[in-house]
């Protein structure tokens, strides 16, 4: 497989950095594969665990994804019988089942296998400086 920096777009930040989201993509999906959840799914679920009762809105704030996406995400998360909705007015509150609570040791040890992996190619310091440059883009963005 030719490598990105051999590609005619190599220079292109598009390019650059959709191939990257692609791989670290992959990376999670493998590291999640293991309880049943996409990163996607384990990512709302950790938030709700650590803050039970988040609202949709700010879960979708602090994930950085659309109202609809988050609604869905949801949605897959009470099939799995994982997080329960509440309405009290017009607030609605997501939390987290017994179920969930009991993941939780196995969606930590995810998230390490996950570090893991890609520190291990990148090395600690260079991951913590490209998560810190990737953070300081998007924001700029």
């Amino acid at each position: 497989m030719m490598k990105t920096t051999e590609s005619r777009f190599s220079k292109c930040m598009y390019f650059s950095s959709g191939a990257l989201a692609r791989k670290m993509e992959k990376l999670a999906i493998e590291s999640w594969k293991k309880i049943g959840l996409s990163p996607s799914h384990a990512y709302l679920l950790l938030m709700v665990l650590e803050d039970p009762g988040m609202q949709p809105g700010a879960l979708a704030d602090e994930l950085q994804l659309s109202p609809s996406t988050i609604t869905r995400l949801i949605e897959k998360l009470e099939e799995k019988k994982l997080v329960i909705r509440t309405t009290e007015g017009k607030l609605t509150n997501v939390y987290p089942t017994p179920r969930a609570k009991e993941l939780l040791p196995q969606m930590k040890q995810c998230l390490a296998d996950f570090n893991e992996r890609f520190g291990s190619v990148l090395g600690k310091e260079e991951s913590t400086r490209l998560i810190q440059n990737i953070n300081r883009i998007t924001d700029k963005l």
